[in-house]
């Protein structure tokens, strides 16, 4: 019988938090339930599996994704979208590490469920850049770009990888500036 005022949200929300603290591979089903003040068992009425808990993080955390890119670009148009979108990226790979990496790292990679939380981010970007007049591949290209040049930096800011004292901020604008030159001279060729 799954305890009153626990349900699947709570368990998925609270496994998001423990991700974001100790890491996609820091997480046990003894500790959540742990944090949940319920006993390891009672967790299997939410989830069948601690490979069922990431398989829903990584859907989670695709959907807290979509919202958090579609809310900073909400009403704006062209380059002022990208920018936002760019920003609410970093600073939600910044702020849920855990969950970020969680969304990469989906055990079951044929599930319906993950492609839809997939393709609704790819769709929010293509709506983005459709300002731009991108047709056919080009368009897809330039998708796989902004997404490359995205998860590129996170990955590696997250890890540690920018090891100068400078300004993260400036250099990931600087590139998103790059990014938006490329799309502006394509559009005059």
């Amino acid at each position: 019988m799954p305890r009153m005022g626990l349900d699947f949200t709570t368990v998925v929300s609270a496994a998001a938090v423990l991700a974001d603290e100790k890491g996609m591979d820091g997480i046990s089903l003894g500790e959540l339930a742990q944090r949940l003040n319920v006993r390891t068992p009672s967790l299997y009425n939410h989830v069948d599996s601690l490979e069922a808990l990431k398989q829903s993080l990584a859907i989670y955390g695709l959907n807290r994704l979509y919202e958090k890119l579609q809310v900073s670009a909400d009403g704006l148009l062209g380059d002022a979208a990208v920018y936002a979108m760019s920003d609410a990226y970093v600073s939600f790979a910044r702020d849920h590490p855990g969950l970020y990496d969680a969304t990469f790292r989906a055990p079951v990679t044929s599930d319906p469920e993950l492609h839809q939380a997939q393709q609704q981010v790819v769709e929010l970007v293509a709506q983005t850049l459709q300002v731009y007049d991108l047709q056919g591949d080009h368009a897809l290209h330039t998708i796989r770009g902004f997404r490359s040049i995205l998860h590129g930096f996170a990955s590696i800011e997250s890890s540690g990888g920018f090891g100068l004292p400078l300004d993260l901020d400036v250099s990931f604008r600087m590139l998103v500036d790059t990014f938006l030159a490329g799309i502006h001279a394509r559009i005059r060729e």
